[in-house]
């Protein structure tokens, strides 16, 4: 038996759909006492949203001199959409055809599990460690990412605590276990645009201002606008309409406002601040009455190829004889609050396949071998 496939089972046992931890990170804060660990839990957040977060660390020989190298991720998952969909149920672990079943095996209690016991071998084959190894895990980020990972990284700032490295276990493999890892990630800056128009009787448009007449060629300058040519590791920042409404459902009447949704996933190329002046030139060129909320979701961050991104494709390479590709592709991650605090932040973790879907699932015959890499790559940083 695996103790890595045993543990991933026991915790996606637990239901904990986002906030709720559902006891996972009870289990995993014994193996880690049992190691030497000292561990914090840390609650937060709203009484109608509470928040766990776990904070472990066991240092090694060198002390504070040592590297330390951080293990990060999440217990919640997201909901399971209707049951009857499944084939068993999601919180019932079950192995059929050489997958393992249920809510969170992909995304990412695997990933979980090949932590902890990574840790485990890796404590008793090197008892004399110099480096330390430190677990961040919180139960906020599949919710708002608002009492998680982020506060947790303030916490451990305002305390001093370095971080060296840090490996986040989101399912980055796309075809083969190993095939991928995400050495960065592209920032998350939306916006909601009201455009002002005059509402009016549909046969008399003399006497109103239609907002999605007005505002159609300026729309169609943002889409084709070129924000940047992105660079080695990012693709060029795109600009994305997610929503657009006007009217009130009335089929004779001249809307007077019209509301756009709209998202940029930008390079390090860009800033924040300059999308956001570039767009309202455009806006404003166009003559339009219009107010954005704006909201900055999360800034691109980037590990080049340092001695974390070694380590880990070293380790990929001995275990699966897999040469893995450097990605800062996909949606944003938690490693956007670390890589403020953490100078080499990379993810990896089993196929992201079947990720937050109906009958979510892991390759049995990967779970082992992604507890090796993340022993391995202890190996190389912290022995």
């Amino acid at each position: 038996m695996s103790a890595t496939l045993d543990l991933t089972e026991a915790l996606i046992a637990c239901r904990s759909v986002t906030p709720a931890d559902g006891g996972c990170q009870e289990l995993i804060a014994k193996r880690l006492q049992a190691m030497g660990f000292h561990t914090e839990s840390v609650v937060s957040g709203p009484d109608n949203f509470q928040v766990t977060n776990l904070w472990a660390i066991k240092k090694g020989l060198a002390g504070d001199q040592g590297k330390v190298l951080m293990f990060a991720g999440h217990t919640d998952v997201v909901p399971t959409g209707p049951l009857e969909k499944w084939a068993s149920d999601p919180f019932t672990p079950t192995i059929r055809d050489g997958y393992l079943y249920g809510r969170g095996a992909a995304d990412m209690k695997t990933s979980l599990a090949a932590f902890v016991v990574a840790a485990e071998e890796f404590v008793v084959t090197h008892p004399d460690h110099a480096g330390t190894i430190a677990f961040l895990i919180t139960s906020d980020e599949e919710g708002p990412a608002d009492d998680g990972t982020v506060i947790m990284c303030e916490r451990l700032q305002k305390q001093g605590q370095r971080l060296d490295y840090c490996v986040i276990g989101e399912p980055t493999s796309v075809d083969q276990l190993g095939d991928m890892i995400k050495n960065g990630r592209r920032g998350s800056l939306s916006g909601k645009l009201k455009i002002k128009g005059v509402q009016a009787h549909i046969a008399y448009p003399h006497l109103g201002a239609n907002p999605i007449h007005l505002s159609a060629s300026a729309i169609e300058a943002l889409v084709q606008t070129e924000w940047d040519k992105g660079n080695h590791y990012f693709q060029p920042t795109s600009f994305q309409i997610s929503n657009i409404h006007a009217g009130t459902g009335a089929n004779n009447i001249i809307p007077g406002e019209l509301t756009i949704d709209f998202n940029f996933r930008f390079s390090t190329e860009s800033k924040p601040e300059e999308l956001r002046a570039r767009l309202e030139q455009i806006l404003t060129s166009a003559n339009l009455n219009f107010e954005i909320d704006w909201v900055l979701g999360g800034s691109p961050f980037i590990t080049g190829d340092g001695a974390l991104a070694d380590a880990l494709r070293n380790s990929i390479k001995t275990e699966t004889a897999i040469d893995t590709k450097l990605s800062t592709t996909g949606g944003t991650s938690d490693g956007r609050f670390i890589a403020k605090i953490c100078k080499e932040v990379v993810e990896f973790g089993p196929l992201n396949a079947t990720s937050h879907k109906i009958n979510e699932s892991v390759i049995v015959d990967d779970v082992e071998p992604l507890k090796n890499i993340y022993r391995k790559t202890l190996e190389q940083l912290v022995s």
